[in-house]
């Protein structure tokens, strides 16, 4: 449930990005018009939810890193040998 979140939340990012360069190819400057501001302070909400639920996830361990190319940590050299004391 918390990565189909974070997908729609970059959807939502992605058509905000989009919006907002309509507004601003649309209105050309006119100061009347606010929509491009209105557009930036949409896509600053959702990153910071994103952010935020990214945090969450980790947080709480739903998510975290299992990719197949990474080993994990690797032990000190000084542990590899065994300890000869």
């Amino acid at each position: 449930m918390l990565k189909i979140a974070i997908v729609v939340l970059m959807l939502a990012l992605l058509a905000s990005l989009g919006s907002g360069f309509y507004f601003l190819m649309v209105d050309q400057g006119d100061k009347s018009k606010r929509r491009t501001f209105h557009s930036l302070g949409v896509r600053l909400g959702i990153a910071i939810t994103l952010a935020g639920l990214i945090v969450y996830g980790v947080a709480s361990g739903q998510l975290g890193h299992r990719n197949p190319w990474d080993a994990g940590p690797r032990p000190l050299p000084s542990q590899e040998q065994g300890s000869s004391d």
